[in-house]
């Protein structure tokens, strides 16, 4: 335990996540999402959901201020009826820890798919919510004053 971190975020995860340079990107993957063929690196938080661990990582993760949305969902397929409350929840978490209002873009499945072959790391998660999968671009880290 340190003072500071959140306690949800394992020791691999926060070495991911230093280790990230400008503009890496990270995948936080539902349960359904095929992580282990897709992943680079893969960390496993198969007991948590999205939201507690997007929450974890935004406290200690900047998104990209350089790009208009550093942030992607995987779109919902056409035809297909499935809501996604989740992504409102994440809205409010990315408002409240990064201060955007829209920092979202939608991708088509397979294209996220492609993209998050590309990421720095997917983090699979034990998340039920369909089309919960999200990518983060990270930001500049800036000095202390």
């Amino acid at each position: 335990m340190l003072i500071g971190i959140p306690s949800i975020l394992p020791p691999e995860l926060l070495k991911v996540l230093m280790e990230m340079g400008h503009s890496d990107e990270i995948v936080l993957a539902d349960g359904n999402f095929p992580a282990a063929s897709h992943a680079q690196r893969i960390i496993r938080c198969d007991g948590h959901g999205i939201p507690e661990l997007l929450d974890a990582i935004l406290q200690l993760f900047p998104l990209d201020q350089y790009v208009e949305r550093p942030a992607g969902l995987m779109a919902v397929m056409p035809g297909d009826k499935t809501e996604t409350p989740i992504w409102e929840e994440y809205a409010d978490i990315v408002r409240k820890r990064a201060g955007l209002s829209d920092p979202f873009q939608q991708i088509e499945r397979f294209a996220f798919y492609e993209r998050a072959k590309k990421a720095y790391a997917i983090i699979a998660t034990g998340e039920g919510a369909l089309y919960a999968n999200l990518i983060l671009k990270k930001g500049v880290v800036k000095p202390a004053p």
